[in-house]
């Protein structure tokens, strides 16, 4: 009897521990120096419970992380967090030319726009803060620093750093928001087809060129929204576009945004297209500085009213997501 007792008492005991629900980590850190639970980010990423439905930080100490980081669709609701925006850099070179390691996933053996990003974010609800993303190519060509497939990604107090191409806002289904942070490139620098806003954010052009290139769909209300942010030049950078249609429905408008002598008075490109000119939605609210140019701007572009500014707010762009919340 006493045996039998101590079976079942013992397969009680087994039958709760197998019960017991697994907990996950809500948070990692890496450091390069092994004090944390991982040396590299990826690591970290790939440790992140597959569709997570908590979100995850990832904390990551200070140091020159050299990566082509990932994150797939399955690893959702991730932040970064780094240490501080200018010590903590995630930084790669690949560019658009540049030889691939075998072929890439279209068979091609070289490196393209879509494959020289230093991050891949394909996940929803990412959050990056307090870091740095660099591609360190140079100017060679298209090279991404950042590739955001994602909906709902928090970009916050980060630098963008590159040349052509450093920021790729990508598809059409995806919402970003991107809060205090400093972007800086060449050509077409703020690039792709999601819906995005850019607050308090500044701008920092390199070269003659064009700041961004939108591929808006005409099934989007919303492009680039770009709201109390700052454009800066570099001295080699005299005569800069806000903006050329990357397809033909590019949205892009200005609210509030203090603009550097570097702006051409013309402002917009059509990218040598006029047609683009009846589709495209180029606008402008209360633009400052010496580079605000209201009444010599390309007549196809349009200075907003107050009443239609109202509407560019990020109840109205994202109604079903409040990302100053997170």
């Amino acid at each position: 009897m006493k045996k039998l007792t101590s079976l079942l008492i013992l397969l009680l005991t087994v039958s709760q521990l197998v019960a017991q629900p697994k907990v996950y980590p809500s948070s990692f850190t890496v450091a390069q120096d092994g004090s944390g639970d991982f040396t590299t980010i990826q690591e970290a990423v790939n440790a992140v419970r597959d569709l997570s439905q908590q979100q995850v930080t990832i904390h990551i100490k200070n140091g020159v992380y050299r990566e082509k980081l990932v994150i797939p669709s399955w690893k959702t609701s991730i932040s970064l967090a780094g240490e501080s925006k200018e010590g903590t850099v995630i930084t790669n070179s690949d560019y658009s030319g540049k030889d691939f390691p075998g072929k890439d996933f279209t068979g091609n053996p070289k490196y393209s726009t879509y494959t020289s990003y230093t991050v891949l974010v394909q996940g929803n609800d990412f959050v990056a803060e307090n870091l740095t993303i660099e591609n360190a190519a140079g100017p060679v060509g298209q090279a991404v620093a950042l590739h955001v497939e994602g909906d709902r990604a928090i970009i916050r107090n980060c630098r963008l750093i590159g040349n052509q191409d450093t920021l790729y806002a990508a598809t059409e289904g995806s919402r970003q928001l991107y809060q205090d942070c400093y972007i800086e490139g060449t050509t077409d620098f703020i690039f792709g087809e999601a819906t995005a806003v850019f607050m308090n954010c500044t701008i920092k052009s390199l070269k003659n060129s064009y700041i961004t290139a939108a591929a808006t769909s005409p099934r989007q209300k919303y492009g680039f929204v770009f709201i109390n942010c700052k454009l800066i030049a570099d001295a080699a950078a005299e005569k800069v576009y806000l903006g050329r249609p990357w397809r033909p429905y590019s949205k892009t408008v200005f609210l509030n945004t203090e603009m550097g002598i570097h702006i051409r008075p013309e402002g917009w490109d059509n990218w040598r297209n006029p047609e683009n000119e009846k589709t495209v939605l180029y606008a402008e609210y209360n633009s400052k500085g010496a580079g605000a140019n209201a009444k010599s701007r390309v007549g196809w572009s349009k200075q907003l009213s107050a009443k239609e500014a109202k509407q560019y707010t990020l109840e109205n762009i994202f109604p079903d997501w409040k990302p100053l919340q997170q």
